[in-house]
């Protein structure tokens, strides 16, 4: 795929999406070891059901990678100038995460020509998870 240019994209056309495989136990262990986040709510049952909740569910962070690979399979790591993410609900076991994102505006930053990206995850029910935005520079 071809690297977006500021000329060639306009806004409201979208990135391409990542369709994601349901959550499973093995991607929040795989997860936690890779990150280092080993909080134990979202990979032992028993600490899950105390506080509250049916079962484990995905480290928000892990959410806010799978957006970043929106964004890095889209244009590259190094024009990435800012990223950001509000959770806005969990991610449980078997959900099956589709994130995406939209050119929101075209402007210049800091002596770049860049673009707003929105992005959005949400599971196969239509429920948004995590809702960002994304400065990327295009020559």
């Amino acid at each position: 795929m071809t690297s977006p240019t500021f000329d060639s994209v306009q806004v409201g056309d979208a990135l391409p999406p990542l369709q994601l495989p349901a959550v499973t136990r093995t991607a929040l262990a795989l997860f936690a070891g890779a990150s280092g986040d080993h909080n134990p709510i979202h990979i032992d049952t028993d600490v899950a059901r105390r506080a509250g909740m049916p079962d484990v569910f995905a480290q928000g962070m892990l959410g806010m990678a799978w957006l970043g690979r929106v964004l890095t399979g889209w244009a590259p790591q190094g024009r990435l100038r800012r990223f950001d993410a509000r959770f806005q609900g969990i991610t449980h076991l078997g959900n099956a995460m589709r994130c995406s994102g939209t050119v929101a505006e075209k402007l210049e930053h800091e002596g770049e020509r860049c673009v707003r990206i929105e992005l959005q995850s949400a599971n196969q029910f239509g429920q948004t998870k995590i809702v960002g935005e994304a400065l990327v520079a295009l020559p």
